[in-house]
């Protein structure tokens, strides 16, 4: 008897130990994969072995090569042991960390996430994905019957239906132009803009790297352009948001929202949303709950329960990319592009179908393999080579998509290409 209640005190003192624990240990105990990972990162070095370091930090299936960072990005192993231990603090000790004990952790990531987009954290909400913050937006805007609505053909129905939803029933009628499939210069996809600016719009939703085939839409040109008649301009950045530098003070626009899990590589389920300042009065939360009359932005993440160890994970994710090198990544993904382009030019049997421009294209690149139809192409390269990546047929585009993530080498796309070459004939 003596001996068991010797070991249950020996129990509680150590529940009791780790619950006086400080933030800052409790932080520093779970991103310490991070840390350790931080010593590979460190190097300088842009050499290719450099990047075969950073991708053995990722791990896949046995024989999984991933091209398909577009549609889900993948979690390096340091963010998941790190998201791993903050869900173990949490399941710990429950109230405590749910409903206040990671208030200052929340807001250090708030500012890792502001810094990032190079604005304030007072403009940064963390929620859970991109569909979200479009729902947001189109969910808050007080608009009446006959105002119009941009959102060109190649958004994305996450970004596109929201407005349908919320706006069509009221009379709002939302406008669809067409964009070019290969545009040669950033003003011609801005004139697509311009010319479907009437009067009566009201708002332009664009994203800003479209998923169909990866061109880049001028954001900065097009809210110049809104703004000067008084337009409000949303932006769903999930393709683009940690795939290359963002700098949201200089482009201007009034929201931008993004999921995480893709080129930020953080765990699934988080998302940010960037609202500037002045256009925060035309926002209302999506869920109610305590906090609600909060006149900050932290009045569109009042969820009450939710799940924390992804947004702190957020955070080690940040931490990560940091480590590297916000310039580095988007130097690589150029590179990784302009590498496969040049290996596939001169092959008449395999088409790019992606604006060749940087300005115009980055880490998604298209291409169709004349004479195939694409889902027979993915599952060729899926069965054959083990090669993920997404196939695509809307515009008539007829291609399978490919992504260029920072844990792609130039050996796989060199096996990438051979393999396209078998397939193509």
């Amino acid at each position: 008897m003596a001996k068991n209640r010797r070991k249950l005190l020996k129990t509680l003192s150590v529940g009791a130990a780790g619950a006086l624990a400080t933030p800052q240990q409790i932080w520093a105990k779970a991103t310490q994969p991070v840390q350790s990972a931080f010593e590979d990162l460190s190097n300088t070095s842009n050499s290719e072995a450099y990047w075969e370091t950073v991708q053995s930090q990722f791990h896949f299936a046995e024989g999984l090569v991933y091209f398909n960072n577009g549609s889900l990005g993948a979690c390096p192993k340091p963010i998941r042991e790190a998201t791993m231990n903050f869900r173990n603090t949490l399941d710990d000790f429950p109230s405590k960390y749910m409903w206040g004990g990671w208030k200052d952790e929340i807001e250090a990531v708030r500012k890792k996430t502001a810094d990032l987009f190079s604005v304030s954290e007072e403009e940064i909400a963390l929620i859970h994905n991109t569909t979200e913050g479009m729902n947001l937006i189109a969910s808050s805007m007080a608009l009446e019957e006959g105002d119009e609505v941009i959102s060109a053909d190649h958004e994305h129905s996450s970004a596109l239906n929201p407005w349908k939803y919320w706006q069509g029933s009221k009379g709002v009628k939302i406008v669809i132009p067409t964009l070019p499939i290969l545009p040669e210069s950033v003003e011609e996809v801005v004139d697509v803009y311009r010319k479907a600016i009437t009067p009566k719009t009201k708002v332009i939703s664009i994203c800003h790297l479209v998923n169909t085939n990866g061109m880049i839409l001028p954001i900065k040109e097009v809210t110049e352009m809104a703004h000067e008649k008084g337009i409000l301009v949303a932006v769903d950045g999930a393709q683009a948001a940690g795939m290359f530098t963002i700098d949201l003070k200089a482009i201007g626009c009034d929201f931008y929202t993004a999921s995480t899990h893709k080129w930020l590589f953080s765990p699934k389920g988080v998302g940010v949303f960037y609202a500037k300042q002045e256009s925060q009065k035309h926002l209302k939360p999506l869920i109610v709950a305590r906090g609600y009359k909060d006149t900050s932005i932290r009045r569109l993440e009042n969820y009450n329960t939710r799940n924390l160890p992804e947004v702190l994970g957020l955070g080690a994710a940040l931490d990560y990319r940091n480590a590297i090198g916000g310039q580095k990544i988007q130097n690589r993904t150029h590179e990784l592009k302009h590498y496969f382009r040049d290996k596939i030019k001169d092959n008449e049997k395999l088409i790019l179908k992606t604006p060749e421009l940087d300005s115009l294209s980055a880490g998604i690149q298209v291409v169709e393999v004349k004479g195939k139809y694409m889902l027979d192409v993915k599952v060729e390269l899926s069965l054959n080579h083990g090669i993920e990546c997404k196939p695509e047929n809307k515009f008539g585009l007829n291609i399978i998509r490919i992504s260029f993530a920072i844990f792609i080498t130039k050996k796989q796309i060199d096996t990438l290409v051979s393999a396209l070459e078998t397939i193509a004939g």
